[in-house]
């Protein structure tokens, strides 16, 4: 393993997709020793796409939707190719 530089972090990326979902059914309230219950049915309401960017070694992360990512790219990889190679 390299060591810890902080002139070159280690910058990974993960990314998913979420199904968002929507109530039909007001839930019933809670009664007297019950909890309050949800009914199984839902309505679609669209797909969201999550990008993770994390720093293991610096202890960061940091999470952004589909609307930012090609400006997050852009600056990865102009920070990439303006890094000297490891030799």
């Amino acid at each position: 393993m390299l060591p810890h530089d902080p002139k070159v972090p280690l910058v990974c990326m993960d990314e998913t997709s979420k199904q968002q979902v929507k109530e039909v059914r007001a839930p019933i309230p809670m009664s007297s020793g019950k909890c309050q219950r949800y009914d199984n049915e839902y309505e679609r309401n669209g797909v969201s796409a999550l990008f993770m960017f994390f720093a293991p070694l610096e202890g960061w992360r940091h999470v952004e939707t589909a609307f930012v990512w090609l400006w997050i790219t852009s600056i990865l990889m102009h920070r990439l190719h303006s890094v000297k190679p490891l030799s």
